[in-house]
């Protein structure tokens, strides 16, 4: 969009430099990229964005800079039409008003076409506009001026005295006035008179109804023609022009009736034609929108504190009407030509910009950090982290499986979802557990040379309901191989083994907040999972039928499975963090030798019992089983922390309820210390 500076000031008395405006301007929303000294004038070059179609006119850039410098806008010379409304036989036939709300036309007699004064030519071409003729010029003058566009047909070349907007036929063609021959269909909206098409609506007016030189009588257009019609016509005739630019942007009812009204006025005086008939086809006046504005929202939102007339002043300046209804109160009037104002929020916006953004404080936003889990997703996430985090690899492997490969895993008894139309044989059904797939994946690496494999797995598994297929979010994981670290002595290695994998899931619920879980071992060999006292999954050691399904031999691969569902269930996020203790403690360690089928959960147990309330930990330090150990027993070394909140222990205090642990040891479980 191009304007001039002495142009704006038809409208607003500027005091200030252009580079200056044009500063301010930019700092207010309205993007200035160039200001040029030309013909002792200054042309502006702005960026206009799509939800502002009224700065695509001089008079809605000079509403943004009365509001800028706090002048008052002049009033607009009054052009009142003289015409004669409905008089003379003339018709407007609209025939789909969805696509052309209103639709105004004037006739104006005994014109003189004749080249424009010097003032109107210059100000035109300052802007790249070419002067054509005195009636032309004037339409594109009020186009930039007003920002509706206009058309001026030569009505002697019109055949009959009705003017049809409508959609074009597909045989029917057009030559618009840059002489090219459009080929046109029912996707483009036209101006047509009983016999033909004059005008492509919205876009571009017909070469044998322009106006030239021996134009004795004129029509006037002015209308509102829906965007998106307006939009589709002209990539389909690949044309834009300064008035298909702004019917795709939205042009309101009241700037289309006004600027008529400022050109049949320009073109009765500066062509010395008289307006005989004025006649209009739409729907009524739109209602204007009312928008209810609490003072204490503004200063809530811009955090600062702005007088209410100084409120009043930058919305009134704006086009808005303002008015009290109470106290901290106001009654804000949407004008028409502000379509993208809808909420209080948005008049804050206006206020904001005119106020300036560089005179509302910086304050730091207040940021309450907490932990906010949403839902599964966010469990999920945190579970990855977590097994990722302990050095597993995570699979992600097919729904569908073989039949036969979903057997003898000794996992799930569900019964499969066969597939109706599978693909390949390797696709038959739903899997009802990860571990076969896993085990593939195992199968696959051990194959590429790797020594050691630790895998999980999250995903559904099915099973059949009674409708549809039932599925349940779970946990797998398996390991094989030996896993090699090194030791201050060298290099060590260590088999795979339940146990790593019993660690990984405690540390899990460790994270997720889980207290309340156990590892039964049953009958069969297998190792039951329970968390809140209900069975969620379990440990297997794979049997080597099971691995000769997926390829894999001497070695032996442990798996786990685990419901999710039920996990996320128990789980408790809410972590309460407490000061590190004020006072020292006091370790003792016990080593000792115990029966192998004793649970060690159970004698962990027994010692927080027999200590509290001064042993505040215990913990595994050592394990070993070897030739130094008869068969049947473990040799173990538990380490206890004993500490108080109030002082610091002293020997005599900690002895006495050191021994009774170690003699609670011996009796209740047979332990023999070493």
């Amino acid at each position: 969009m191009k304007f001039t500076y002495n142009w704006l000031k038809d409208f607003v008395d500027i005091k200030i430099a252009p580079e200056a405006l044009a500063e301010k301007l930019t700092m207010a929303g309205l993007e200035v990229s160039g200001v040029e000294g030309k013909g002792g004038d200054f042309v502006f070059e702005a960026e206009i964005t799509s939800n502002r179609p009224d700065w695509l006119s001089v008079i809605g850039i000079a509403r943004e800079v009365a509001a800028i410098t706090g002048v008052k806008l002049k009033s607009a010379k009054s052009s009142k039409c003289r015409c004669a409304k409905a008089v003379g036989k003339f018709a407007i036939k609209v025939e789909d008003k969805s696509d052309c709300p209103l639709y105004s036309a004037k006739i104006i007699r005994e014109v003189k076409v004749g080249p424009s004064p010097k003032w109107l030519k210059e100000r035109l071409e300052l802007i790249g506009c070419r002067s054509i003729n005195n009636v032309v010029d004037i339409t594109n003058y009020c186009l930039f001026t007003w920002g509706e566009p206009l058309h001026a047909f030569d009505l002697d070349k019109l055949s009959g005295a009705e003017i049809i907007v409508r959609r074009a036929k597909n045989s029917e063609k057009l030559v618009t006035i840059d002489q090219v021959e459009r080929k046109l269909d029912a996707d483009i909206l036209i101006i047509a008179d009983p016999v033909k098409p004059v005008a492509v609506a919205g876009v571009m007016g017909g070469k044998d109804t322009e106006v030239t030189e021996h134009t004795k009588n004129i029509l006037l257009e002015a209308a509102v023609f829906n965007g998106s019609v307006v939009r589709r016509g002209r990539q389909k005739l690949g044309l834009s022009t300064d008035s298909s630019y702004r019917f795709e942007r939205g042009v309101d009812f009241e700037t289309a009736e006004f600027s008529a009204c400022q050109a049949s006025g320009l073109i009765e005086e500066l062509s010395s034609g008289k307006c005989v008939l004025a006649k209009s086809s739409g729907k009524a006046l739109p209602k204007t929108k009312s928008i209810s504005l609490d003072l204490g929202l503004v200063e809530k939102i811009l955090n600062v504190k702005i007088a209410e007339q100084k409120l009043k002043n930058i919305l009134g300046h704006l086009g808005f009407r303002v008015r009290s209804v109470g106290k901290n109160k106001m009654m804000v009037t949407v004008p028409l030509f502000r379509e993208d104002v809808e909420l209080p929020e948005d008049l804050i916006e206006e206020i904001s910009r005119i106020y300036g953004f560089e005179n509302i404080p910086q304050t730091l936003p207040s940021i309450k950090p907490q932990v906010s889990i949403r839902g599964s997703r966010d469990l999920v996430a945190l579970t990855k982290k977590v097994l990722t985090g302990l050095g597993l690899s995570e699979a992600i492997t097919y729904s569908l499986v073989d039949q036969d490969l979903s057997k003898g895993f000794g996992l799930q008894d569900a019964q499969p979802v066969a597939i109706m139309n599978p693909l390949s044989k390797e696709q038959e059904v739903l899997r009802t557990t990860l571990i076969p797939s896993l085990a593939r994946c195992v199968s696959y690496n051990l194959n590429q040379k790797q020594e050691f494999v630790f895998l999980y797995e999250i995903a559904n598994v099915f099973s059949r309901g009674e409708n549809f297929p039932e599925e349940e979010l779970t946990l797998g994981i398996v390991i094989c191989g030996e896993k090699s670290f090194f030791l201050e002595q060298g290099l060590a290695k260590e088999n795979a083994s339940l146990l790593e994998i019993k660690g990984v899931l405690e540390r899990l619920f460790l994270k997720l907040g889980i207290k309340e879980y156990d590892f039964n071992p049953s009958g069969s060999g297998v190792i039951e999972v329970t968390v809140g006292g209900q069975k969620a999954g379990s440990l297997i050691n794979l049997e080597k039928s099971a691995l000769a399904r997926v390829d894999i031999k001497n070695k032996d691969l442990f798996c786990a499975e685990v419901s999710l569902e039920k996990v996320f269930a128990a789980a408790d996020l809410n972590k309460k963090f407490v000061s590190p203790p004020r006072y020292p403690g006091i370790t003792r360690d016990i080593s000792l030798v115990l029966k192998e089928d004793l649970a060690i959960k159970s004698v962990l147990s027994r010692l927080y019992e027999k200590g509290t309330p001064l042993l505040i930990e215990v913990r595994i330090a050592d394990y070993y089983k070897g030739k130094q150990i008869s068969a049947g027993l473990r040799s173990l070394t538990i380490s206890c922390i004993y500490r108080s909140d109030e002082r610091t222990l002293t020997e005599a205090e900690v002895n006495p309820v050191h021994s009774e642990v170690v003699r609670m040891l011996t009796e209740s479980f047979g332990a023999k210390i070493r």
